[in-house]
């Protein structure tokens, strides 16, 4: 659904320490993405030496089902590995998916066989970013034939690295293509990268849907049969090595931006084709509602639950009123985390392999029980940083911490 919240009933009234049922678990390279579930099949990437790899396992038994493998360049500057940042996308029986170094694939689900690629460093001169190419494509189909959607941010030629706050965009900021045949159908905006995926949204006031884009610039509102520039909202903050990495949180004609290295979060109104404030955290000084860093908040009932904060230490898991930003709750101590919204239930993520249940309380951090996925001697299964958010399918949960894949039976008999 691309909000954070599962549609799967039936969820066990846990309480206290419980172990979760252990179906199976897999050893990976490098990356940072969660998995995908369809139809059976589990698809996710992984970085082994010089190689990527997008593969496809039986979803309840862990065995391989294909792999296609490119090789991958692609050196992060920061010391962070070469795996993907973002995870695939499936769309009937096709997968697309974006590497770390840019390049973008398209395959049939069932086998794996490439159906077309285009490395857009090559196309569209994307300079690197500061952690590579991290945004999830977007599938549209409304009526203009099917498109992927992806976060491109190219410059012109001769772009270098020497000096980030001068790079130009070229026109490239998002790109359209052809699901079936990776041929171009538009590209728009001069925006540059950021670790936001594309989202779609039906805004009123616009004929057709609406692309939202949260680039390195801030917001671009685009028309998603045209690409056609509709809005602009700048955010970012000021110091160089910043990035927006979470998507925009949607509801009617209000869009709610966050990021953790400087403004914090605003929610805007879209009226009569612009962007309005309705409130904003650049206004709170030091007492911002959330800074939200990777992770996605989920929107429940006019409540917001999202991690702020930039590093581990200060991060604080938090629920906040949606329509004024003021904060009704904060707990610190979990680390960084990602959620999962089921039934009235949060399920949270910490990066440390830590998980755990909550009660979407809007008044108060409320903690059911904790799931921690442990061996038999008692030992996390997941190691730092599981930085993905938790996938849960057909009642099994997969969480994947640095070089592992783990599922576990969260609701029996699914």
């Amino acid at each position: 659904m691309g909000n954070g919240t599962s549609p799967e009933k039936g969820l066990p009234d846990f309480k206290g320490e419980v172990r979760l049922p252990l179906l199976w678990n897999k050893t990976l390279g490098e990356g940072y993405a969660p998995p995908v579930i369809s139809r059976g099949r589990l698809f996710l990437s992984e970085r082994i030496a010089n190689s990527m790899r997008v593969f496809a396992l039986n979803a309840e038994t862990g065995k391989e089902l294909w792999s296609h493998e490119y090789k991958s360049d692609y050196q992060d500057k920061y010391g962070y590995d070469g795996g993907a940042r973002a995870s695939p996308v499936i769309r009937g029986n096709r997968l697309f998916h974006m590497g770390p170094e840019g390049i973008v694939v398209a395959l049939d689900a069932t086998t794996g066989k490439a159906l077309w690629r285009v490395d857009t460093r090559q196309t569209f001169g994307v300079v690197q970013n500061f952690f590579g190419a991290g945004s999830a494509p977007l599938v549209v189909s409304d009526g203009h034939g099917e498109r992927v959607i992806v976060q491109v941010g190219g410059s012109p030629p001769g772009s270098t690295d020497d000096d980030v706050r001068a790079l130009k965009g070229n026109g490239s900021g998002a790109v359209a293509f052809d699901a079936s045949t990776g041929k171009i159908l538009w590209q728009s905006t001069n925006a540059l990268a950021s670790y936001a995926s594309p989202a779609k949204a039906n805004l009123p006031g616009f004929t057709g849907s609406q692309i939202l884009l949260f680039a390195r610039q801030g917001l671009y509102g685009l028309d998603s049969a045209t690409g056609r520039e509709l809005f602009h909202y700048p955010l970012r903050a000021e110091n160089l090595e910043s990035v927006n990495a979470t998507n925009p949180v949607v509801s009617g004609n209000r869009i709610l931006l966050s990021e953790c290295y400087g403004p914090g979060s605003v929610l805007l109104q879209v009226e009569q084709g612009t962007p309005k404030v309705v409130w904003s955290d650049e206004e709170r000084g030091r007492n911002k509602s959330l800074q939200s860093h990777w992770s996605t908040p989920i929107l429940r009932e006019g409540v917001l639950y999202g991690c702020s904060g930039r590093h581990e230490g200060n991060a604080e898991l938090r629920a906040l009123d949606f329509e004024t930003g003021k904060v009704r709750w904060r707990e610190p101590g979990l680390g960084r985390t990602s959620m999962l919204s089921i039934e009235d239930k949060l399920l949270v993520l910490g990066e440390r392999g830590n998980l755990h249940l909550l009660r979407a309380d809007k008044d108060k951090f409320t903690e059911l029980a904790r799931l921690d996925p442990v061996d038999g001697t008692g030992r996390l299964l997941l190691r730092y940083p599981a930085w993905a958010a938790p996938v849960l399918s057909h009642g099994l949960l997969y969480v994947r911490g640095r070089d592992r894949l783990v599922c576990l039976e969260l609701i029996p008999g699914k």
